[in-house]
């Protein structure tokens, strides 16, 4: 009788694990749907590479002794580097100082900055503004020794705008003794 139970049980068992529907597939999870195609953004222009530029004032006296008519070395905004289109310049300066009419005179650079930053950042712009040019110079012949450098910030600032501003960046190429 036992056994019989046990075939009866396992008979039942059969019939019951036959007769039900099998269990449904596991449902894969959703997809997300693919993220769009990022759009291409234009690279923002670096500081140094904006068109709103300075200059370099070289004294009225020097640009006489020295034959130089076209003064124009930039600055950009946020930037002490001077351009290389510039070394015809440098060589100017560095002859007449060197050899020309102004032998023997020092060369006083001052650097400036416009008034956005803050009050000693500026004042290192400038330095290193007046700094590169006298690099400029000194690559151009000029003993580094007869260069003095100085800055003077944002003190003499005066502009509202990027226009004004534009005219604050610079350096002052002087004559000193």
């Amino acid at each position: 009788m036992r056994i019989q139970a046990v075939l009866l049980l396992a008979t039942l068992n059969s019939v019951l694990a036959c007769g039900s529907d099998p269990p449904p597939p596991a449902e894969a999870p959703p997809q997300p749907a693919p993220a769009p195609a990022p759009k291409p953004v234009a690279a923002a222009p670096k500081p140094a590479e904006t068109p709103q530029q300075s200059n370099i004032n070289i004294s009225d006296e020097i640009r006489r002794l020295c034959g130089i008519t076209e003064t124009e070395a930039f600055f950009s905004y946020d930037s002490a580097n001077v351009k290389s289109n510039d070394r015809v310049i440098f060589k100017k300066l560095a002859d007449c100082f060197s050899t020309g009419p102004l032998k023997g005179r020092r060369m006083r650079l001052v650097g400036h900055a416009d008034p956005r930053g803050d009050e000693e950042y500026n004042r290192v712009l400038g330095q290193r503004r007046a700094d590169n040019v006298k690099s400029a110079v000194s690559g151009a012949g000029l003993d580094s020794g007869k260069v003095d450098t100085t800055s003077r910030g944002e003190d003499d600032a005066g502009g509202t705008d990027e226009p004004g501003w534009s005219k604050d960046r610079r350096v002052d190429i002087l004559a000193g003794n």
